[in-house]
């Protein structure tokens, strides 16, 4: 059951994103962006059973620590599963906006123990020594443009307190 619905949210991502991308011929945004990159299936859904998608495509600007598939399969079984049920929107919308700072924070912003509000309300900490991480996961890939802000991808799933 998880598997079809999951598959057709990431088709109908897919499919919107296509359209969308052909039909203005601009630069993608920040969820159009991260669908095209093949390796955000499980946040697609995840913003998509959140009922985040149209506010990411809106106009921002947004910075997304965007948790990769295997950041999400890393997570204890079941975790992605429960989280996607409808009953547990509250919840999976505090997780998905926790990974979300207004403003477009370009890794040359970035400080050592600097402190970022997210949109969900608490802020992450991020640190620069040994590499970036933000409250303890890797940024793999920083400063990957969207039209309406940036992504920089994480390789786990931050949770707030």
């Amino acid at each position: 059951m998880f598997r079809r619905h999951f598959i057709a949210l990431t088709s109908a991502a897919a499919l919107t994103t296509a359209s969308m991308a052909f039909a203005d011929g601009h630069s993608k945004d920040i969820v159009d962006t991260a669908v095209a990159a093949g390796s955000f299936n499980t946040l697609a859904a995840a913003l998509q059973a959140a009922d985040l998608v149209e506010t990411l495509k809106g106009e921002g600007p947004f910075t997304v620590f965007a948790p990769t598939d295997d950041a999400f399969s890393a997570l204890p079984e079941g975790t992605v599963e429960t989280l996607l049920m409808p009953e547990n929107k509250d919840q999976l919308v505090a997780i998905l906006t926790y990974h979300v700072v207004a403003g477009k924070v370009m890794s040359t912003d970035l400080t050592n123990n600097m402190m970022a509000p997210t949109v969900q309300g608490s802020d992450v900490t991020i640190m620069t020594e040994g590499g970036v991480t933000v409250n303890g996961a890797n940024v793999v890939t920083a400063d990957i443009a969207a039209s309406n802000g940036v992504i920089h991808v994480i390789d786990a799933v931050i949770l707030p307190k």
